[in-house]
């Protein structure tokens, strides 16, 4: 869960009438996030869009390590020979499943 210090948190008033220092201490890194309490819930978080950059190439390299993941297995598989392949049949008796019952 992410942390606030008291000068990251702002109800939306605050917010709305002091949206020009916010941006300016989020551009000059004063500040790194600011919470925006609506009836003190937080209903949104402000970033810079440094930050927001950053963040989205970090999802695409994590969304990339999946994919490549995904393609190693699929190798793997490919170059296992068919010997080694364990029958439906016979995963189902090592489970103790009735295929009849499915």
């Amino acid at each position: 869960m992410v942390s606030y210090t008291q000068n990251e948190l702002l109800s939306i008033t605050d917010f709305t009438k002091s949206i020009s220092k916010v941006l300016s201490g989020l551009k000059e890194h004063t500040v790194e996030k600011v919470g925006v309490l609506k009836n003190n819930k937080l209903q949104a978080v402000v970033i810079s869009t440094d930050e927001y950059e950053r963040l989205k190439e970090l999802e695409e390299l994590m969304n990339n390590m999946e994919h490549k993941e995904i393609y190693e297995t699929v190798q793997n598989r490919i170059d296992t020979p068919k010997s080694d392949y364990v029958s439906i049949d016979d995963m189902a008796k090592k489970l103790n499943i009735n295929m009849s019952n499915l």
